[in-house]
């Protein structure tokens, strides 16, 4: 951008001004002088010829008057040139002011239009500025949102890992108290005494245990194996409703796996409990006396 120094400009017109001035006031004095003196020559030479007798104090006199008459005329006629040469220096200063003027003017304006788009881009930067902040703003939620899930996770897993712990801790103890226990994927306990199928039970639920449930083959074929032949208590009855047989964890027969012998169930209504043999299942009533078999699972459901 090119910046023009008004000082030195409007210095620069004045100087001219003073200059102009200076040397018209030097003409008009030379001419002045110079006027003067052929004035009088004039005068003196051309005067008529009874003129000529005339004391030289009368035509020193009249020369002097012709001189001062012409003179005043000439100053007048300067001062006339001077004063439009003044105008004229002064009407060239005053365009050379408005020139600067306009130039000043358009760079004002040029530096407002800069200003101007420097505004608007500071304002599209303060935009994105905050549209970014807001999407910190947001992520950073979610961060927290996501950390708080992580703690709660956390926790939930320390919660699980001290449950497991203290399993683990009675499971040991269990360990320590059970001589009689067989252990396949879960502890078993075979009996024996005999009693009935509600005093079978109790007798689990007092070890932490429950009577058995079978829900396959494998595990049907393991406990005529641990039970010598023997008739043993299972945890199947329908006493809650006839007919629907129903296992001590709540799991339906239906659902799952049954090992009935041929014509089984039968009999009235007061056969609710099942005994297993080896050649299948047997409704009895629940208050004969058999063996039985309870069942403690390593983890609980």
């Amino acid at each position: 951008m090119i910046v023009i120094n008004n000082d030195s400009n409007y210095k620069m017109s004045d100087d001219i001004y003073d200059d102009v001035i200076r040397t018209e006031s030097e003409r008009v004095e030379m001419m002045v002088a110079i006027y003067e003196s052929a004035d009088c020559v004039r005068d003196h030479n051309f005067l008529p010829e009874t003129n000529k007798h005339r004391p030289l104090q009368q035509t020193g006199c009249d020369c002097r008057k012709n001189r001062n008459s012409r003179a005043a005329a000439v100053c007048l006629v300067l001062l006339c040139v001077l004063l439009l040469t003044a105008v004229i220096v002064l009407c060239v200063h005053i365009h050379t002011k408005n020139t600067n003027y306009t130039k000043e003017t358009q760079q004002l304006l040029t530096k407002i239009t800069n200003l101007t788009e420097d505004r608007d881009l500071l304002r599209t930067k303060i935009t994105n500025l905050t549209e970014e902040r807001d999407q910190l703003l947001t992520k950073n939620i979610n961060l927290k949102n996501e950390r708080d899930g992580l703690l709660s996770k956390n926790i939930n897993l320390a919660k699980q890992r001290d449950q497991i712990n203290q399993e683990k801790s009675e499971l040991l103890k269990s360990l320590c108290e059970m001589d009689e226990w067989i252990y396949q994927s879960s502890f078993y306990f075979i009996s024996s005494k005999w009693k009935s199928w509600t005093e079978s039970r109790r007798c689990c639920t007092e070890r932490g245990a429950d009577l058995i449930t079978i829900n396959n083959r494998e595990k049907q074929e393991f406990i005529q194996k641990i039970s010598g032949g023997a008739g043993v208590w299972i945890g199947l009855t329908d006493s809650d409703e006839e007919g629907r047989w129903k296992w001590v964890d709540g799991s339906t027969l239906t659902s799952g796996f049954s090992f009935w012998w041929s014509g089984e169930p039968n009999g009235p209504t007061g056969e609710n409990c099942v005994v297993s043999y080896p050649s299948g299942w047997y409704n009895c009533p629940c208050n004969e006396a058999f063996k039985w078999i309870c069942e403690k699972q390593i983890f609980k459901k």
